[in-house]
């Protein structure tokens, strides 16, 4: 893996190459958020407006990441950093999603990577999120990065289908 850092209007931009031309990157500004979009809405079972995605990026900009294959964004991940409950700084994976002609390549786990490094940095507690219980490959990935089976949530989705809350304690 080698590592670049960039300075773009007063904001360090770091990439990650994690080899067959694929970089990770911060996510940079409004341009990248048509194709991430169009990722997540493929991947995921919950709807999304636009405004949500802009909540996100907007407000914790910096936990964004996406991957990249000549130019072209194949993966994404969105975050955010908040107190819960007046207690730990909980991180929040909210979205991630990975083309499907990309798969396989370990670009989800070096997104969740990045998200896992980002909120370090910014001192986060925890970092939670959730899976569908049917999603044995997500699961498996996300076990090998630390994360635990913290709660299950019976009929969490529209679709019906429930969900693990996972969870990686950094403190």
């Amino acid at each position: 893996m080698s590592r670049s850092d960039d300075a773009e209007d007063g904001q360090e931009l770091v990439s990650y190459s994690i080899g067959e031309g694929v970089i990770v990157r911060g996510y940079k500004d409004e341009n990248d958020l048509p194709r991430m979009a169009e990722l997540i809405a493929k991947d995921l079972s919950e709807p999304y407006s636009v405004y949500t995605y802009r909540y996100f990026l907007h407000t914790w900009p910096q936990l964004s990441h996406v991957a990249v294959i000549d130019g072209e964004i194949v993966g994404t991940v969105i975050c955010r950093l908040t107190q819960h409950k007046r207690g730990p700084f909980r991180g929040y994976i909210a979205m991630i999603a990975v083309d499907d002609k990309c798969r396989r390549k370990g670009i989800g786990t070096a997104l969740v990577e990045a998200s896992i490094t980002a909120l370090k940095k910014m001192d986060a507690d925890e970092i939670v999120l959730e899976a569908e219980v049917t999603n044995q490959g997500a699961l498996r990935t996300y076990e090998k990065l630390g994360f635990l089976r913290d709660k299950l949530l019976y009929r969490y989705y529209l679709s019906g289908i429930s969900a693990w809350r996972l969870k990686l304690w950094l403190k």
